[in-house]
């Protein structure tokens, strides 16, 4: 499919920091793509919680499956306004590389821990990973990602006034236009996360029984999608389905109708001038726009605090708490390669490392390392 002129051209990348010859199979951005789904990093995501914690169902959203939602919409809704798709989908599945254990619970909990050093972005991890951790090249550390690639992770939630230590110093080196808009491609996948995340979290809800089919009955436009469903099939796992399909499809659809107007307006010649732009292309229309403060209040008020949630965040933050506190303390407490690199004493460096040591766990590796170092009953 033809890409139109304000999408990200490949042959106008601004390359990588280290020089690599390039692929006459794939285009750039389907290499990016390609090394994030082959990173180790990518592949922890399926052990890490969205909002259920692992143990607690097969059938419940984990970081992968929320990462893979996330690209399918993503990829979707560039297809329909003619951006570059390779780079969309790169973004998608990358945006959450950061997350450590135990979803946001566990973000908290490890912020706390390192508050003195600068504390926890997900986001800034994220980063961090692609350019720094990751290291399967034996020149350079990091997936040496594009440029373009790199701008919109670093700038996933818009433009940057105060950008957290990894991608401030990045910028640095090697300039993100961190103050202005980024890519349509980078915007569609951020769109895309808030899109699944809702979507996704409403059906994870009904399933466990945290609120019911009554309780959304009175949502705007939402209320009237489920009676669209409940007038197909009396069976609540078929309804729930429906409605799952239905509330994306009412998303994604008027997402690409008023970004396809906004395109329209600004009538833009090339990616340069989507970022230099005021304001977002991709948006809602202001009536779904609404609907979706008023899904994201109520996922808020009746899922996210609710009380079986309180308790397993609360279980959750600790262990992230603990774990990022007792090593800061303790960094002789960490495995060999980990205590070379934290040094002595509680340092930046020290916080740097436990931070990505951390980050890096699986939720079931960070419930293992939390038993292993307080509990004298379980071997070091």
């Amino acid at each position: 499919m033809m890409k139109a002129p304000y999408a990200v051209q490949e042959e106008e990348t601004r390359g990588r920091v280290h020089d690599q010859v390039r692929s006459d199979e794939r285009s750039p951005y389907q290499r990016d793509r390609d090394r994030v789904v082959h990173s180790s990093a990518f592949r922890k995501l399926q052990y890490k919680t969205q909002v259920f914690i692992n143990r607690e169902g097969d059938f419940y959203r984990t970081r992968l499956t929320h990462s893979l939602e996330v690209a399918q919409i993503a990829r979707a809704m560039a297809r329909a306004l003619a951006f570059d798709e390779d780079l969309t989908e790169c973004l998608a599945l990358a945006h959450d590389l950061g997350h450590p254990p135990f979803g946001h619970a566990g973000e908290r909990g490890l912020d706390e821990a390192l508050k003195a050093f600068g504390g926890f972005d997900h986001n800034d991890q994220s980063f961090r990973v692609v350019t720094r951790l990751e290291q399967r090249y034996a020149a350079f550390d990091g997936l040496n990602l594009t440029w373009e690639s790199l701008e919109g992770l670093a700038k996933h939630n818009g433009p940057l006034k105060n950008p957290p230590p990894t991608i401030s110093e990045f910028d640095a080196e090697l300039s993100l236009d961190l103050f202005r808009q980024t890519s349509g491609e980078a915007q569609i996948a951020a769109f895309a996360d808030d899109i699944a995340y809702n979507t996704h979290d409403l059906d994870d809800g009904l399933r466990a029984g945290l609120f019911g089919f009554e309780d959304i009955m009175s949502l705007p436009v939402i209320g009237d999608l489920f009676r669209e469903a409940k007038a197909l099939t009396d069976k609540p796992h078929r309804i729930r389905a429906e409605l799952s399909r239905r509330v994306i499809n009412c998303l994604v659809h008027d997402a690409l109708a008023e970004s396809g107007r906004r395109i329209q307006a600004l009538a833009p010649r090339s990616c340069e001038d989507i970022r230099a732009a005021a304001d977002s292309i991709i948006a809602f229309s202001e009536e779904i726009r609404v609907v979706n403060i008023e899904l994201k209040r109520f996922l808020m008020a009746r899922m996210y605090r609710h009380w079986k949630l309180n308790r397993m965040n609360h279980k959750c933050m600790n262990v992230t708490r603990t774990l990022g506190s007792l090593l800061l303390r303790r960094p002789d407490l960490l495995p060999d390669d980990w205590r070379e690199r934290a040094g002595k004493g509680e340092t930046p460096q020290a916080a740097a490392t436990v931070r990505d040591y951390v980050a890096g766990m699986t939720d079931r590796y960070a419930l293992d390392e939390f038993s292993r170092l307080t509990d004298p009953s379980v071997p070091a």
